[in-house]
């Protein structure tokens, strides 16, 4: 899909300004002043179980990126840098506690103490084994947002309509590289055919593709009205889970979980296989995916899982404070989830570019 400019690309619009649930925002403000506006800890969802293989390392890091850290650990360990895990890469432009594990040698001391630019290790813990990507249950977010501008108190009423109703559950700006770059490289490789050979640049361009076909289909309910209610074919995923199940004529009692929080409608992550939807919810998400094409067919001819994610987030814990013109709000997401994705709901900001992604 070629496009006259950044300002007319539909792409751009679906990975870095797709429409708002709940309208204009009230505010604006500048986010990321300091580093410590943006705060993050890592929640794993289980506790060390004391096994010999591996050591669990609590790392608290400030304006570095998570695979710089992983690499530093491995050369302290004195390890391949694929030896080091990690549940999930956080902001560089942010102050982050979050978990990786390394292998555990009977020679190498102790990591606690160990630092290096932008990070040191604050706990260690032993562990039987690796840490993999998505192995959190979630992360809790302090955020600080300065210089407010606007109708500061229509605040509280913004931030008690999405903790009873969630927002939309787009993939942040984060998963299309820095100014979107990604989805040129996207387009890069719907033109030639070719995959980045290296493991790393392959995996960032089939994850940017994946995410852009889903928030085509968020943004096609979202602008539809229908993102927060089940359709007719629906396939519906339990709050909490990789669970879903699917909903021919979604009954008054679907209904109410729904607005209970214990449900939720779902989008693509296109690939083969896996529960598709029916009746008015396929006729909805085709005619979006039509936007994104040939990505879903590409995707599935490598081969690629087809999976489904939920189209409504909730957050936990949702708490907000006023102090003259500037905003705090605390909550937590689950895994997967984007604070700024969260954040463009409450108040207008200009977010930096950073390498960093959801958790």
């Amino acid at each position: 899909m070629e496009a006259d400019g950044p300002e007319h690309d539909p792409w751009r619009a679906l990975a870095r300004d797709p429409p708002r649930a709940w309208g204009e925002t009230p505010v604006s403000g500048a986010l990321r002043v300091e580093l410590s506006d943006f705060d993050v800890e890592e929640r794993l969802g289980f506790e060390p179980d004391g096994g010999v293989a591996h050591r669990l390392l609590l790392v608290e890091k400030s304006g570095t990126n998570t695979v710089f850290v992983a690499r530093a650990l491995a050369v302290r360990a004195g390890r391949p840098a694929g030896d080091i895990g990690f549940a999930g890469q956080k902001d560089r432009r942010a102050v982050a506690r979050q978990w990786f594990s390394v292998p555990a040698i009977r020679e190498t001391a102790s990591f606690v103490g160990y630092s290096g630019d932008g990070f040191r290790v604050l706990a260690e813990h032993p562990h039987s084994r690796k840490l993999r990507r998505g192995s959190l249950a979630g992360n809790r977010f302090h955020i600080r947002v300065r210089g407010l501008q606007g109708d500061a108190r229509a605040i509280a009423a913004r931030v008690e309509q999405l903790a009873a109703s969630g927002i939309p559950n787009y993939y942040g700006g984060q998963r299309f590289g820095r100014e979107g770059a990604n989805l040129g490289r996207v387009r890069q490789w719907l033109s030639s055919g070719k995959l980045p050979r290296s493991r790393e640049p392959r995996a960032y361009l089939l994850s940017s593709a994946r995410s852009l076909a889903f928030n085509a289909v968020l943004s096609a309910r979202v602008a539809g009205g229908s993102w927060n209610r089940l359709l007719p074919g629906e396939v519906v995923n339990l709050a909490g889970s990789r669970s879903v199940f699917s909903a021919e004529f979604p009954d008054e009692g679907l209904q109410r979980r729904l607005a209970e929080g214990d449900v939720s409608p779902t989008g693509p992550l296109c690939g083969v296989g896996g529960v598709l939807p029916g009746g008015e919810a396929a006729r909805v998400e085709n005619a979006a995916l039509s936007a994104v094409t040939p990505v879903p067919a590409l995707l599935a001819a490598l081969g690629m899982r087809g999976e489904r994610r939920a189209l409504v987030l909730r957050p936990r814990d949702f708490r907000h404070r006023l102090e003259g013109d500037t905003l705090e709000l605390d909550f937590e997401l689950p895994r997967g989830a984007f604070a700024t994705s969260l954040l463009r709901e409450i108040v207008d900001v200009r977010v930096p570019e950073t390498d960093g992604d959801a958790g």
